[in-house]
């Protein structure tokens, strides 16, 4: 337990993880059976939804999953990773292996180095050097990315390809496991592919760049403005105060900072937690809070957050 919190919140928190709904994580399970339950019907039941009302319905249930995938890596529902691997390993976002997003993202969690390109796994800052070596077109690419309106446009197809460029370099460094894994999952997003083409009122091109490559640009308003760089590690990470559907969405990881530092928190008690001390946590990141997403969306929608450029890195 962080030991900046005061003891009355310490002995707050230590009885929430006391709580029947902690120990059985019910609405965690809840969530998957629905999760699972809803694809299925959108897919099986898709001729009498008809083409629109199955891609309507897919990008916000794909937005959620990797929200849920995000639950399953810190350790919700099970304390057994390799249970809540079995849960979440299904490819329905169709990008990201379950592996390469647990290890990238739980080294992300090192808030010492959070930001630092180079360091922190899923940075979106780039060094000094990358910068003065990058032809023209990248650093427009790179400013546009530091927009709302770019993240939303540009953002999934970028990270795709950082991905497949990354990937395609390491493959050869790496031994048979990494292989196996990427063998896994592409034949898993072949089975999953092929339910939707064969069952679904879409195609299976369709559910690649109408729902999956969508759902991932929806996913990134999240993370667009989510750390900043800092001397303190304590002000890196934001609190968006935002209630809305793609708080559901992204289970309270508006409160981001809350989870960085309570990581162990299962999604539902976030918020229990952010206004149990509204006014510490905030204080505690140096006022760096976003009342919403609609705020970002009238100040970034056009203009950059900041520099694409790491601050020590300049």
């Amino acid at each position: 337990m962080p030991n900046y919190l005061d003891e009355a919140h310490r002995a707050e928190i230590v009885k929430l993880n006391t709580t029947f709904t902690s120990q059985t994580e019910w609405p965690t399970w809840l969530l998957l059976v629905g999760f699972y339950l809803a694809w299925a019907f959108v897919v099986f039941y898709g001729d009498a939804l008809g083409e629109v009302f199955t891609i309507v319905l897919l990008i916000p249930l794909v937005v959620l999953w990797m929200s849920i995938q995000h639950e399953l890596i810190h350790g919700h529902p099970t304390r057994w990773p390799a249970i809540n691997k079995a849960l979440g390993y299904l490819p329905f976002a169709v990008w990201y292996p379950y592996d390469i997003y647990r290890d990238t993202h739980l080294a992300h969690h090192n808030d010492e180095v959070l930001t630092v390109p180079g360091q922190d796994p899923e940075s979106r800052y780039v060094t000094s050097a990358f910068w003065l070596r990058s032809p023209g077109y990248t650093r427009v690419l790179l400013w546009v990315n530091k927009t709302l309106g770019g993240r939303l446009i540009i953002g999934a197809p970028l990270a795709v390809i950082s991905l497949v460029e990354a990937e395609i370099k390491g493959l050869f460094h790496t031994g048979r496991s990494h292989w196996r894994m990427w063998a896994t999952h592409l034949s898993s997003v072949a089975v999953l592919l092929g339910l939707v083409e064969q069952y679904s009122a879409i195609s299976a091109i369709q559910y690649i760049f109408f729902v999956s490559l969508p759902a991932l640009s929806i996913a990134m308003i999240r993370s667009f403005y989510e750390h900043r760089p800092s001397a303190l590690p304590e002000h890196r990470t934001v609190i968006n105060e935002s209630s809305g559907l793609l708080s559901w969405l992204f289970l309270n990881l508006n409160l981001h900072l809350v989870h960085h530092d309570l990581p162990g928190l299962p999604w539902f008690y976030l918020p229990q937690v952010y206004r149990a001390r509204r006014e510490q946590w905030i204080a505690r990141n140096n006022g760096y809070v976003i009342h919403g997403y609609f705020q970002l969306l009238h100040r970034h929608l056009l203009s950059p957050v900041d520099c694409p450029r790491h601050p020590a890195e300049q």
